[in-house]
């Protein structure tokens, strides 16, 4: 789902050309009218890993893509944000759910639909959650109740068997790598 193409400036309105800027290596959306040069980067998602004692918080998608199967509470950062103020919100926003937040635990990049998703481990504060707005049930589950082949996204999954390998393992580590385009 790479992003679409750019017809005008966002600064003058006038029609975007599609070449490499001077002192750039890449293509980028130029206008020549008034000289901006309109990069885009991609988006990131942020979430947690709400734990509480030896189960994981997990959320039925409301909305699409995906609805109606299971995903960490996560989603788009916000311009002024930083990763750990998404990260409480998005999990608010979600599962109505107040966590502590620890460490960093995942950064997959997702380079076929241009995202970045990063996810913190966390520690529930409490058993009251619900389901948000963009949510319809929100559970805690331990690793053999997790409906595998009901998880949203591979990054969610990738993420959660990490989670639950470094936990036998008895060491949380951080764990960075790449989701690739399905076969």
């Amino acid at each position: 789902m790479p992003f679409p193409p750019s017809n005008f400036c966002s600064n003058c309105g006038a029609k975007l050309a599609l070449r490499v800027p001077p002192g750039d290596s890449l293509p980028r959306h130029v206008c020549d009218n008034c000289n901006t040069i309109h990069y885009r980067n991609p988006l990131v998602v942020v979430g947690t890993i709400p734990e509480w004692e030896d189960r994981i918080l997990l959320c039925k998608r409301a909305i699409e893509p995906r609805c109606g199967l299971w995903t960490l509470p996560a989603g788009f950062m916000e311009l002024g944000e930083t990763t750990a103020q998404a990260a409480l919100r998005e999990t608010m926003e979600e599962a109505k759910a107040r966590v502590e937040l620890g460490e960093v635990f995942t950064l997959l990049s997702v380079p076929h639909v241009d995202q970045v998703h990063v996810f913190y481990r966390a520690r529930l504060l409490d058993r009251d959650f619900a389901p948000g707005e963009e949510t319809l049930e929100v559970g805690l589950f331990r690793e053999s109740e997790i409906p595998w082949k009901e998880i949203a996204f591979r990054t969610i999954s990738t993420t959660l068997r990490h989670f639950h390998a470094d936990r036998k393992a008895g060491s949380f580590g951080f764990h960075a790598g790449e989701i690739l385009p399905p076969n």
